[in-house]
């Protein structure tokens, strides 16, 4: 698989300082279903960049149906 297909992903800090919050209140928000779900690897947690993007240019709106 390229690189260039791959998705981006982003760590719970790099999230926090993106959105200009704490890693905590990120954790928070995610338990409260205010955020995008993440990918589990392993013990990781990260989110795709792209779908972030299009949460954050939607207004940052709770996912629906979750």
């Amino acid at each position: 698989m390229s690189t260039d297909t791959a998705p981006q992903l982003i760590s719970a800090e790099e999230l926090a300082g993106l959105l200009g919050i704490s890693e905590r209140t990120l954790w928070r928000l995610l338990s409260a279903r205010q955020l995008p779900q993440p990918l589990r690897l392993g013990r990781n947690t990260r989110w795709r960049s792209d779908e972030i993007r299009r949460w954050i240019e939607a207004g940052c709106q709770p996912p629906h149906g979750k």
